[in-house]
C-alpha cells in the first residue's frame, strides 16, 4: 500500500468515526449542561466550594466565577511547582524556578500547554497528576462552560441570566470530561501506553554515558490531553514518544479525542437552541475548513521536489516512522485547528508551506473545530459577523437565530476577533527588534523568524505547540508567552459573556420572507469565506516575512 493511500484511508476511518459519535455524544452533552438534577457527588463538591448550583448568574457574575477560579488554579499550581523539592513522589526533582512556574501554571489553566521545560526531567509524580492533569481537567472544562453561556444567550429571551458557572464546570468535568477520559485511558493502555508511578530507571549505556527513564500516570494523562484539547505531553517528545503514543492505532485513536468533543459540541448548539440544522450548519463549515486543511497538508509534506524526496515517499524528517507522512499530517492539522498543540511530529521539520499551514490554523482562531467550547464559541462569533456582512450586502439589519445583531453585538464580536492577531504581532515584533530575545533562534532568516510567530501563535491562541527550534526557556520567552496566554484566554472570555449576556436580554425577533437562512448551503460558504478573509488575511505579511518566504525559496 502506498503511503498516500494509506493516508487517506486513515483520514476517511478517521471522518467515520467522529460522523458515528458525534450526534449521540452532542445530544447527551445538550442533556447534561440543561439537566435540573444534581447527582450526589456533585451535590458534595458543591457543598464543599460554598456554591449554590440552583442560582442564574448575570454574564458580569459568570465572569467573575471564571475569573476567580482561574486565578485561585494559577495560584495553587505555581505554588505547587514552587514546593515540588520537599513534596513525595518528587522523583529527586528541584523546585521549578519562578518565571517557569509562572508560565508552566498559567499554560496548564488557560488551557494552552505550552511547556518550555523537559516533562521528564523537571516535574514529579505529585505535580504531574495532582496539578498538571487536574489542571487538563477543569480547564477543558472552563472553555465548554462559556461556550454554553453564549449558546444560552442565543437560546433565552428577555432575560439577563446566563446558567450557573459552577454547576457547568463541575458537571463538565464529572459527567463528561472524567468517563470519556477513562475509558479512552483504558484502550490507550491496552495499545502500550504506560500507566504507573515508577521511579527513574536506567534503560543502557549510549555514547558514552547512560539513558533514563522515569515512569507515570501518562496514559490517563494522555487522555485528558487529548480530550479536553490541552496538548501537554508528559514526556518533552509528547505524543512521539512511544510511551505516550505506542502504535498507529493509538496515534488514529488520539486524534480521534482531539477532534470529537469540539465536532459534537455543534450538535450540542444545536439541540440547545432548538435547531438540529443550525448546528449542522456550524459543523458543515469546521468540517470543510478541516478537510481542506488536511488535504493541503498532505498535498504538501507528499509533495515530492527533490531527490531525497521521491526516494522517501515525502518529506520524513521530523516524522516518526511508526507514523509516516500521513498520518503526521493529519495530526499536525488536527492539534493546530484545534488548542491542542500535541504533537507526533516536528513542526520544524515540515515543509516550509507545511509549517505555514500548521500556524495559519491557530491564525483562524482554532474555530475549525477548535478547542473545547472555545472551538464553538469562536465560530459562533464569526458566524455573527457573516450574518452582519450578508445584511449589508443586501440593506437589511442582519439577524441570528432570532436575535437582532446591533452596534453593540458588532462591537463585542470585533474586539473578539482583534484581540488575538494584535497579541500575536505586538509580541512577535518586540521580540524580533530587542537585542536579546533573538539569540534564543535556533535558525536565522526567515525559518527564524517562524520560529517566533508559531511561538506567539500558539501562545495567544492558547494552543501550546512550538517549532520547538526555539530556546523558550528564558525570562523573556516563559514571561512574555505567559502573558500572551492569560490576555489571549481570557480577553475574549469577556466579550464573549458581554455578547452572551446582550443577546439574552433581546426579545425574540419574528421569522420573515427577507430573514437569511443561516441553516442552509450559501451561509456554510459564507462563513467559510468569512473565517478564511478576515482572519486569515490579517496575518498575511507576517506570513509572507516566514513560512511563505522559505516555502517560495
Amino acid at each position: 500500500m502506498s503511503p498516500v493511500l494509506a493516508g487517506v484511508l486513515q483520514l476517511l476511518a478517521l471522518i467515520g468515526a467522529l460522523a458515528l459519535v458525534s450526534i449521540p455524544f452532542g445530544t447527551y452533552m445538550a442533556r447534561v449542561y440543561s439537566s435540573e438534577k444534581h447527582l450526589r457527588v456533585e451535590k458534595w463538591v458543591y457543598k464543599g466550594i460554598g456554591a449554590n448550583p440552583d442560582a442564574e448568574m448575570t454574564w458580569p457574575a459568570y465572569l467573575r466565577a471564571v475569573l476567580a477560579f482561574s486565578a485561585v488554579s494559577v495560584l495553587f499550581l505555581y505554588l505547587l511547582q514552587r514546593l515540588q523539592g520537599v513534596l513525595p513522589g518528587s522523583l529527586h526533582f528541584d523546585a521549578v524556578n519562578p518565571a517557569q512556574s509562572f508560565n508552566t501554571a498559567v499554560s496548564f489553566v488557560t488551557n494552552t500547554n505550552w511547556q518550555s521545560y523537559y516533562g521528564e526531567q523537571t516535574m514529579g509524580h505529585v505535580v504531574q497528576t495532582a496539578g498538571l492533569a487536574v489542571q487538563n481537567f477543569v480547564s477543558a472544562a472552563v472553555g465548554m462552560a462559556v461556550a454554553v453561556a453564549l449558546v444560552r444567550g442565543f437560546a433565552r429571551s428577555r432575560t439577563g441570566e446566563l446558567g450557573n458557572f459552577w454547576t457547568d464546570l463541575v458537571r463538565g468535568t464529572l459527567r463528561i470530561l472524567v468517563p470519556v477520559a477513562a475509558v479512552a485511558a483504558v484502550i490507550l493502555v491496552a495499545c502500550g501506553a504506560i500507566q504507573n508511578f515508577s521511579g527513574i530507571h536506567e534503560v543502557g549505556q549510549f555514547m558514552g554515558g547512560s539513558q533514563q527513564w522515569n515512569g507515570g500516570a501518562v496514559a490517563s494523562q494522555e487522555a485528558i490531553k487529548e480530550l479536553g484539547t490541552n496538548g501537554g505531553g508528559y514526556f518533552n517528545a509528547n505524543s512521539a514518544h512511544p510511551f505516550e503514543n505506542p502504535t498507529p492505532f493509538s496515534n488514529l485513536f488520539e486524534i480521534f479525542l482531539i477532534l470529537v468533543i469540539p465536532f459534537a459540541l455543534t450538535r450540542t448548539f444545536g439541540v440547545m437552541v432548538g435547531s438540529v440544522k443550525q448546528g449542522y450548519a456550524i459543523l458543515a463549515t469546521m468540517a470543510t475548513i478541516w478537510i481542506g486543511f488536511t488535504a493541503l497538508m498532505m498535498a504538501t509534506e507528499f509533495h515530492h521536489h527533490g531527490a531525497a524526496f521521491d526516494l522517501a515517499g515525502g518529506a520524513t524528517e521530523g516524522k516518526e516512522t511508526r507514523f509516516g507522512v500521513g498520518a503526521s499530517s493529519i495530526f499536525a492539522v488536527a492539534t493546530t485547528l484545534t488548542s491542542t498543540g500535541a504533537v507526533d511530529s516536528f513542526h520544524s521539520s515540515f515543509t516550509g508551506l507545511g509549517g505555514g499551514i500548521t500556524m495559519l490554523g491557530m491564525q483562524l482562531g482554532e474555530i475549525a473545530p477548535g478547542g473545547t467550547g472555545s472551538g464553538l464559541y469562536g465560530m459562533l462569533i464569526m458566524a455573527i459577523i457573516a450574518v452582519f456582512i450578508a445584511g449589508l450586502m443586501v440593506g437589511r439589519t442582519p439577524e441570528y437565530l432570532g436575535k437582532k445583531i446591533g452596534g453593540r453585538e458588532m462591537k463585542l464580536a470585533a474586539c473578539y476577533i482583534l484581540i488575538t492577531p494584535a497579541l500575536v504581532l505586538v509580541f512577535t515584533a518586540a521580540s524580533m527588534a530587542l537585542p536579546t530575545p533573538p539569540h534564543s533562534m535556533l535558525n536565522s532568516g526567515a525559518h527564524g523568524f517562524s520560529e517566533v510567530l508559531y511561538a506567539f501563535t500558539s501562545a495567544a491562541n492558547n494552543n501550546g505547540s512550538a517549532f520547538a527550534g526555539l530556546n523558550a526557556n528564558t525570562d523573556w520567552y516563559n514571561t512574555m508567552t505567559g502573558l500572551a496566554m492569560l490576555l489571549g484566554r481570557f480577553l475574549p472570555m469577556v466579550f464573549v459573556l458581554a455578547l452572551a449576556g446582550s443577546l439574552a436580554g433581546q426579545k425574540p425577533v419574528p421569522v420573515t420572507a427577507g430573514t437569511l437562512r443561516t441553516e442552509k448551503p450559501l451561509f456554510t460558504g459564507l462563513l467559510v469565506g468569512a473565517v478564511l478573509i478576515i482572519t486569515g488575511l490579517t496575518y498575511f505579511p507576517a506570513l509572507a516575512l516566514g513560512p511563505l518566504a522559505e516555502g517560495l525559496a
